[in-house]
């Protein structure tokens, strides 16, 4: 086996500090392009609690990542600098100061170019994250892989925060560029008959499962691929697969995507300017041998693997455009 990096991720998978593939521990950030963001909260959530565990989990299954990613063709911790920044800190009682934190912390992070991978958490920390984005990138394209649309008005008796409403509050404050804005994966039951129309009344372009399954995941890619444009963020929760294949989730949907369709959908993004991702909703508590960590570690590296593709291109068009002049 070769050497996959020099920060560790060669060593044996038992050995070592649980960082995220090993990556240094460290708030000093020069030089730095990549952060690795820890967000472990979960008290948006409307059933099952859990996923302040997520990102301590997905960094020990982590260690099993050995480095090379066949498929894209790249070895992203020697083509990137990567740290683990560790974890923002989160006021479990209080989800608005929690989101003030992560808003402050992250929103930090991409004043000095870097580039954000968010552990959580519940999918309530996805408004914060696109609010530091935007102050950074104005109103962007979203990808957004779901078994649920999260753009409940409302949730527990007019509560306007939680993990079902953050898109619905992130399309009012415009973060979110009209029409550029994509949903994939939404099935299961609901609460009344309108939860996916609202959705589409809002603007966003909805793929069901039942539509992914008929039209075949070439097919879905290529309809991202045709509605979003400029900079692209990129938000997936965990129960958009299959509790089959990711069963550690608060609220689990049947008749998801197997694991490898949610790596095939996220590799299909390559070629678009993605500024930044979240992982979401990853619930230890109702993992079983850890399938659902394994998953979303092996996803988290190949958004690594694609920001490490897209630096590598723009280099070889700088270059030849250098050669040409």
């Amino acid at each position: 086996m070769t050497s996959a990096s020099a920060y560790g991720a060669d060593l044996q998978p038992f050995a070592g500090i649980t960082s995220f593939m090993r990556c240094p521990v460290t708030r000093e950030l020069a030089g730095v392009e990549i952060a690795m963001v820890g967000i472990p909260y979960d008290s948006g959530t409307s059933y099952r609690s859990g996923t302040r565990f997520g990102p301590r989990k997905i960094r020990e299954a982590s260690l099993m990542l050995w480095g090379y990613n066949n498929p894209l063709s790249v070895r992203p911790l020697e083509t990137l600098r990567v740290v683990d920044y560790g974890d923002v800190d989160v006021i479990p009682p209080s989800i608005t100061d929690t989101m003030h934190n992560i808003e402050t912390e992250v929103g930090a992070l991409l004043t000095q170019g870097l580039t954000i991978i968010a552990l959580g958490g519940d999918h309530s920390i996805s408004l914060p994250l696109l609010r530091a984005h935007a102050k950074q990138y104005g109103p962007m394209s979203v990808v957004h892989f779901d078994s649920h649309p999260d753009t409940w008005a409302t949730e527990f008796g007019g509560r306007l925060y939680s993990h079902g409403t953050p898109f619905r509050r992130a399309l009012e404050e415009k973060l979110i560029q009209p029409n550029g804005y994509i949903q994939v994966g939404l099935r299961g039951s609901t609460s009344g008959p309108t939860d996916w129309q609202d959705a589409r009344d809002l603007g966003v372009q909805v793929i069901t499962m039942d539509e992914a399954a008929h039209m075949g995941i070439p097919a879905v890619i290529r309809a991202i691929h045709e509605r979003v444009s400029g900079p692209i963020y990129v938000t997936l929760d965990i129960d958009a697969t299959d509790p089959a294949f990711a069963p550690g989730t608060g609220t689990p949907e049947v008749g998801g995507f197997t694991s490898h369709q949610m790596l095939q959908l996220v590799r299909g993004l390559k070629g678009l300017n993605v500024i930044g991702f979240d992982l979401v909703e990853v619930s230890p508590p109702y993992d079983h041998g850890d399938i659902t960590a394994i998953l979303a570690a092996n996803l988290a590296f190949e958004f690594l693997s694609l920001l490490a593709v897209k630096k590598k291109t723009q280099y070889t068009r700088h270059n030849t455009q250098d050669s040409s002049a």
